[in-house]
């Protein structure tokens, strides 16, 4: 089929695994000779770095499905530019975006649904989009649950670009850590549910008792402050290394020794998937999509999520047994390789786009 032309919208401002995985299908798909563009509000982070990698970018507020003025502004645009896909992302763009979709005849609206949450709009999913793409097995079965037909939602995994091979992490420079220090890694946008509350917990009583080990987490978010004002607050600032915003992250994985996120909700995980693209061993919590990514024992362990002793128990396990973290590691990066690369998902997306198009055309 010929070359598509593709528009993204975000309503959210923020920068998580949603929007970093938007991001990457943008780059991908481009350089694969399609025109893709984004719409988002002003001062959004997916607009900021979509601007610095090229993309054009419009701006349109979308924050409330009663936004006539927005909606009339992304159904000119979608007009004016005759984009044959609108691939929306969140609650407010798809209802604002997705509905001015419908009212301009772009051939194919598309919901992408990232989040493991309840939905709280069902039409969203069935009514405004023709079709949607769901990241994990989990949030589908979840979505046909919902009331979505099954015909109308598929899963497309998260592809990852595969790390450059680093002679030498800057991490412990950075922090002035030598090669005896053992590092855990984490890398999540600092928000509730993510389970940084829980890591601190289950480390706290083993720092005294391991003075090599230390903890690192990159990522900011709205609950930044509370999780460093909780780190101060223990004294131990100097075990518990919180990074901020970083845009090295392969840089900061390669200098982990392996990777924990005890989230307590995730639709699959892009930060297991990177981790483990590094060659990290991974300890996750066995909730929603998790499970998809890492087998317990094989390539990561899995721990139940806020349960505090087990997650202790894993990090000890990982501690003392260098060679299962070898193992771990190993799978890990194997699994990556064979099963998401941001080329197998450019090839499923560009795939369910031509057949949605098609299909449409079709029954027209």
């Amino acid at each position: 089929m010929k070359a598509l032309r593709i528009l993204h919208s975000e309503s959210s401002g923020g920068w998580g695994g949603q929007e970093h995985r938007t991001l990457k299908e943008m780059i991908v798909l481009r350089a694969r000779g399609h025109a893709v563009e984004v719409v988002c509000p002003v001062g959004a982070r997916l607009g900021l770095r979509a601007k610095e990698e090229g993309f054009t970018v419009h701006h349109a507020r979308m924050k409330s499905g009663a936004d006539v003025s927005s909606m009339l502004t992304v159904k000119s645009l979608l007009t004016r530019r005759k984009f044959d896909v609108l691939n929306t992302h969140s609650g407010h763009d798809s209802i604002v975006a997705g509905t001015a979709g419908r009212l301009a005849g772009t051939p194919l609206v598309v919901r992408t649904r990232h989040l493991a949450l309840p939905i709280s709009s069902l039409a969203t999913y069935t009514w405004i989009p023709h079709r949607v793409i769901a990241v994990s097995r989990h949030v589908r079965e979840y979505l046909i649950s919902a009331g979505v037909s099954k015909s109308r939602v598929e899963t497309i995994y998260d592809g990852i670009v595969k790390p450059p091979a680093l002679s030498h992490s800057t991490l412990r420079d950075e922090l002035g850590l030598g090669a005896d220090a053992i590092i855990a890694g984490m890398v999540a946008i600092v928000r509730d549910k993510k389970g940084h509350e829980d890591l601190i917990d289950a480390v706290r009583p083993m720092l005294t008792e391991r003075p090599n080990l230390h903890v690192v987490m990159a990522g900011d978010g709205p609950w930044f402050d509370k999780i460093k004002n909780i780190v101060n607050g223990f004294g131990i600032s100097d075990r518990v290394h919180l990074l901020g915003f970083r845009t090295d992250i392969p840089n900061v994985l390669r200098g982990c020794d392996f990777f924990v996120l005890p989230t307590h909700q995730e639709a699959l995980g892009q930060s297991y998937i990177e981790a483990m693209a590094a060659g990290l061993p991974v300890i996750g919590t066995n909730v929603d999509g998790v499970p998809e990514l890492i087998t317990h024992g094989v390539n990561g362990l899995l721990v139940p999520p806020h349960d505090i002793e087990a997650l202790r128990a894993a990090i000890a396990r990982l501690i003392d047994h260098p060679r299962l973290r070898a193992q771990l590691g190993v799978a890990g990066r194997l699994l990556t390789d064979a099963s998401f690369t941001v080329d197998g998902m450019a090839d499923e997306t560009i795939d369910f786009y031509e057949r949605g198009i098609s299909e449409r055309r079709l029954h027209a």
